[in-house]
């Protein structure tokens, strides 16, 4: 129990990072509203992963349940978390001196976001592997299938540069997640 309030304790501080950097980074939009304008889409996928971080917090209660930790399951689970903050500055660059503006960056830097996005994915499932099999078929076999279609559209979303297709693609991981969630814990 101990080392695992370690582990938690890191996980909270990286995942903290995470927050702040895109509280932050939305945040600039009001501070100074005639420097970039917003995207709708950028903003949507920053609103998707501040969905995944609370979802990742609550996600990884079980660890409690690993009676000893070795270094390779802690760095995963470091690395796990640490894939979030990377999606996070990715969403948010320190400027944005090369590019026209948030479109241009999102679209410029598509590849790296839904890599990374698509990683996470098969992550995760890793993770849950971590907190043991029985737990993993707990989740039926939607569980797999949601990775499997995610990680999918994610290396789609790599190749395919269309705004239409980006625009659904943000909207659909956004209620695909609540409804998951939802689904999840209040029905329990």
């Amino acid at each position: 129990m101990e080392t695992f309030g370690h582990v938690r304790m890191v996980i909270g501080f990286i995942l903290s990072l995470s927050i702040a950097h895109l509280l932050k980074g939305t945040a600039k939009f009001i501070q100074h509203p005639n420097r970039e304008k917003p995207y709708w889409i950028h903003l949507s996928w920053v609103f998707y992963i501040f969905i995944l971080l609370i979802h990742f917090w609550w996600w990884e209660m079980p660890l409690y349940s690993l009676k000893k930790w070795t270094f390779p399951e802690y760095i995963f689970v470091i690395s796990f978390i640490t894939t979030f903050f990377l999606l996070c500055a990715l969403l948010y660059p320190d400027d944005l001196k090369d590019y026209t503006g948030y479109p241009d960056y999102f679209y410029s830097r598509r590849k790296w976001f839904f890599g990374v996005l698509a990683f996470s994915f098969v992550a995760d499932v890793v993770d849950t592997l971590l907190k043991g099999e029985i737990y993993y078929h707990h989740f039926g076999i939607e569980y797999p299938i949601r990775n499997i279609v995610h990680v999918v559209l994610c290396l789609l979303a790599i190749r395919i540069s269309n705004r239409t297709f980006h625009g659904a693609l943000v909207l659909i991981f956004i209620v695909y997640e609540m409804s998951y969630i939802l689904r999840l814990y209040l029905s329990a």
